[in-house]
């Protein structure tokens, strides 16, 4: 069995159950979700091929938008608007 299926559905299923929280309590979850997906696209792609790394990274990107778009703007000096 491979476990990197399993682990990536239940990043989705946790991801879910964040998303159904207050806004005041998705912060810690969430960057615990956001640090642990990168990993998991790469053992996703490791197990699976590049094609499926890219469709996950894909996923990801549009889950997290927003606070790779804070962050990003963050750390590289454009101005954030609250």
């Amino acid at each position: 069995m491979d476990y990197s299926i399993l682990f990536a559905a239940l990043w989705a299923i946790c991801a879910t159950i964040v998303a159904l929280l207050p806004m005041r309590l998705q912060f810690p979850p969430g960057i615990v979700l956001l640090i642990c997906a990168p990993v998991l696209i790469v053992w996703l792609g490791y197990d699976y091929g590049w094609i499926i790394s890219v469709l996950a990274f894909a996923g990801f990107v549009s889950m997290f938008r927003n606070p790779i778009r804070h962050y990003w703007r963050k750390w590289t000096g454009p101005e954030v608007k609250q």
